[in-house]
């Protein structure tokens, strides 16, 4: 706040010492104690705004800053996305999320989108993707289950022994309404323990299960 202040009482005096005084932008940056790149940037915007010397003087210097820097808000709606291609496959990849995808992207641009906005963004562009790819499912008609690809690391509070338990999800078609859990394994017994806690979970059954090909699903392939 301080430091714009200052700039409020400058833009006056650079207009006056380049236009009244005819100096040198080199000449009013050591007059002024500012970086020659400042004076470039400060006539710049005031010709851009339209203003001229000698400023009207019942424009007070707040008022000749918010004048010369009236665009000034506008600038972060002006910040590029990343291309939505290409948050579209980093999705496809193995533990990105528009979180992560949004982080990195503010990292790169900290006056850019929230993390809502961004989100909005990208979801609009993908309901544009050929819908022909797109499933449509009936409410409680499917169930999708399977295990995720990765693991997480629990440890007996007794013995303070680690073990790599087995992510179990359950996701309704047409909801996307999901359960998960973690299990010490993929044996038939937790599988089936599983499907009951997701049941009670949904506070129902659907029509089909509907397995993603994993081994605690599946005793037998059979190519119909």
């Amino acid at each position: 706040m301080a430091k714009e202040r200052l700039s409020m009482r400058k833009i006056r005096e650079i207009l006056r010492l380049k236009f009244d005084c005819c100096f040198s932008n080199r000449k009013i940056a050591k007059s002024c104690s500012v970086a020659r790149s400042t004076v470039a940037t400060y006539l710049r915007l005031a010709k851009k705004s339209g203003l001229r010397w000698p400023v009207p003087d019942n424009l007070s210097d707040t008022e000749i800053y918010n004048l010369v820097f009236k665009n000034r808000g506008k600038s972060v709606n002006k910040r590029q996305m990343p291309s939505m291609e290409y948050i579209h496959n980093e999705l496809k990849k193995k533990s990105v999320t528009l979180q992560l995808l949004w982080y990195e992207y503010k990292q790169n641009n900290p006056d850019g989108y929230q993390f809502s906005y961004f989100c909005e963004l990208y979801q609009k562009w993908a309901k544009k993707l050929d819908i022909s790819l797109r499933q449509r499912h009936r409410a409680g008609e499917k169930l999708f289950i399977d295990y995720a690809g990765q693991t997480v690391p629990i440890q007996d509070p007794q013995t303070g022994k680690v073990t790599q338990a087995q992510i179990f999800i359950a996701i309704l078609g047409a909801s996307n309404y999901t359960f998960a859990e973690a299990t010490l394994s993929q044996s038939l017994p937790h599988w089936i323990k599983s499907h009951i806690h997701a049941f009670e979970f949904f506070g129902g059954v659907p029509h089909i299960l509907v397995p993603d090909n994993l081994k605690s699903g599946i005793t037998n392939k059979d190519r119909l």
